[in-house]
Formats: C-alpha cells, structure tokens, sequence
C-alpha cells in the first residue's frame, strides 16, 4: 500500500531549524528569538562591503535626526494634551456629582443608537451570588456606590493589586483626578470620603514623564515615557495600616530553655503600596531586577489610569470596554480538528503523517 508522500505548506517551517526555512543559506530572522535576531543582524551588516556599511551609517544619522525632531513632536503633544484636560474637567465635574450623590440627574434617553450595542447577555447561572450585591441596592440609594471598587474589580491590571482587607476603605473612594504638573508629568489624585482607616482626603501618585531622546541608547526611543514616580506619606489610623501586619513568634532560650513571644511588623499586600514605590536611582544600572519588575508594571498602572480609565470610567463599570478584547479567542480554545485530505484518500497512516508536518507560523516563531 502507498503512503502519500508529506506535504510541507509554503508558510510553515522545520522544527528543529531554530530560524532555517528552506535550507542552511536562507536563514529567516523574523523566526529568531529577539536577542539571537539582534545578533545576526548586527553580524549581518559587519560582514557588509565598507561602502554599503557607510551608507548604511548615514542612513542611521539620518534617523536620529528625524528622532530628534519627533522628540520635539511630542513635547508639543503633551502641551496639548495638558491644554485639554481643562476643557475634559467640566465633565469630570459632572460625573463626580451623580457618583456621589449630590446630583440626581433627571430621566434621561440614550444619545448613542442602542441597537448598536452588543447581544443580549446570555444568563448564567454563576453570575447569580455575585449579583446579588447589585440587586439589593435600595432604590432610593444615592449616587452610583462602590463605583470606583467596581471598575478595580472589573480591570485585571488593578483587580491584581486590590486585597480583600483594601476593599472597606476602596468603597470610600469618590474620585480619581488628574492634574498635569507645569515640568512634563501628571499627578493622580485619589479623593476619599473620611473613614476610619487614614485622616488624609487626598492621596497622591506623581508620574514624571521625558520625550527626549537617551544619548547612550538613542535608537531606543519610542515617545513620550515615564522614567519616574512619586507616591505619598499615609496618615494612617493607629493599628489601621494596611500595608503591613503584625506577626508573632515563639523564640526558645538556648540554655534556659524558656520561651518568648516576640511582635513585629512586616510588610502585607496591599492596593495602599501603589503609594510607596521603589525610588529610581540615578544611574539605572543600580537598579535590580525585582526592582525594575515593580517599576514597569508602576508605570503601566499609572499610564492605564491617566490614558484610558480616568478618562473613559463609566465604559469599564459598565463592560463597554474590557482589558483585551482578544479574550473572546478564548472561546474557541477547545479541540482542533484537522481537515480532509481534499484528495479523498482516507488512508490514516498518510493524514496523521502530513499532519504533524504542517507546522503554523506561529509555532515557528516560538522555536
């Protein structure tokens, strides 16, 4: 019996290649990993004649002329930005009112052609203890509460941060706001009805922005980018900081052999650390990896507030917008099942065979 020889498509690649397609001489970089890519292209153009590595060498001077100048593109986008915040913050103005309660607005029609708006939610019944939260608000309940707690919940980056013994004081939260600072920056503030936690009615987190381009690693720059941040002291309440907790432990006595109890505090998870983050020295190699971890993800909070949530929160209580819109793949995440051979031929031995040869770019480029 004939097998049917092995069919390779066009897009795919071998497995053990590590970057190969077609043969030893046709090396595709795209299928590198990002540090072996760098490599061979640097090596790449070494090995070019010296008058192609000149021009080449002006065509980068020629670059990073044109980034310079978009350095400058976007200091003026951030002049912009900071001249509209003030046009946005009668906006912000109103919808602080309705969240806290001190306005009610009237009876009011949807502006935007509802048909437009997603399918009917299908019912689940898991959704139903979690409902139940919202279904009890009383009708003559002022404002929207929890509002700001909710759209934390709804928003993976901030859910992550959110403890449960943050969410009391996270109810108490009326408004983020922000102010952008006369030298390239923004402050968010963080407004809190009093509570029993800390005196402070404000809390802030400063970001400092630069556009400039870095003279070490000049080919690096993308735009506008946040190098630094600044939090704030506190007040906490006695016995009511939730960023650190009270453990205690038994220590013996070597030679008496009695015991102690020894009290200390150690630091505890808490949304309340966002306010005291690690300070960024001078010279960034001082900086350690863990370090460097909490600083980048920092930064994401800080951009993810002033650019998208701030700005646009109703649509994040309300699912309007979500984090990544390609969860919905997720769906479709179950068994995959291969194609007919379009030949017809129903010989097992050959389908699996091809099969297994018929490799997607996508497992390529993760060799």
């Amino acid at each position: 019996m004939d097998i049917p020889k092995e069919e390779t498509e066009p897009e795919s690649c071998n497995e053990s290649d590590g970057g190969n397609k077609g043969n030893e001489n046709h090396l595709v970089p795209a299928y590198m990993g990002a540090l072996m890519r760098r490599q061979f292209l640097q090596e790449m153009v070494k090995n070019l004649p010296p008058p192609l590595q000149n021009r080449i060498t002006a065509l980068k001077n020629i670059q990073l002329d044109h980034l310079k100048v978009e350095a400058e593109f976007f200091e003026e986008v951030y002049k912009l930005e900071k001249h509209y915040q003030q046009k946005y913050q009668p906006f912000f103005e109103k919808r602080r009112e309705i969240i806290t309660g001190e306005v009610d607005p009237p009876k009011q029609d949807p502006k935007w052609n509802v048909e437009n708006d997603d399918m009917e939610p299908t019912p689940n019944s898991d959704f139903s203890k979690v409902l139940k939260e919202f279904k009890d608000i009383p009708e003559d309940t002022k404002g929207i509460p929890n509002f700001w707690l909710t759209i934390f919940r709804n928003t993976e980056i901030l859910s992550e941060m959110v403890q449960e013994h943050d969410e009391p004081v996270l109810r108490k939260l009326t408004d983020i706001t922000i102010k952008y600072n006369e030298e390239p920056g923004y402050t968010l503030e963080f407004h809190f009805d009093k509570n029993e936690y800390f005196s402070d009615p404000v809390l802030t987190k400063q970001y400092f922005l630069k556009s400039s381009v870095d003279a070490d690693y000049p080919f690096s720059f993308e735009g506008t980018e946040i190098f630094k941040c600044k939090g704030c002291n506190i007040n906490w309440e006695k016995k009511m900081n939730l960023t650190v907790k009270t453990i205690r432990k038994k220590q013996r006595h070597k030679e008496r052999g009695a015991f102690r109890t020894i009290v200390k505090q150690v630091p505890n998870d808490s949304f309340f650390n966002f306010f005291n983050p690690p300070e960024v020295p001078d010279d960034k190699e001082e900086i350690d990896e863990d370090t460097q971890g909490i600083l980048a993800t920092d930064f994401e909070i800080g951009h993810v507030l002033r650019a998208r949530i701030i700005p646009k929160a109703v649509l994040y209580y309300t699912g309007d917008i979500i984090d990544d819109e390609d969860d919905d793949d997720d769906e479709f995440n179950g068994e995959e099942e291969d194609e007919e051979d379009e030949s017809g031929d129903e010989n097992e031995t050959g389908k699996n065979a091809g099969s297994k040869n018929k490799n997607s770019v996508k497992d390529c480029q993760t060799q």
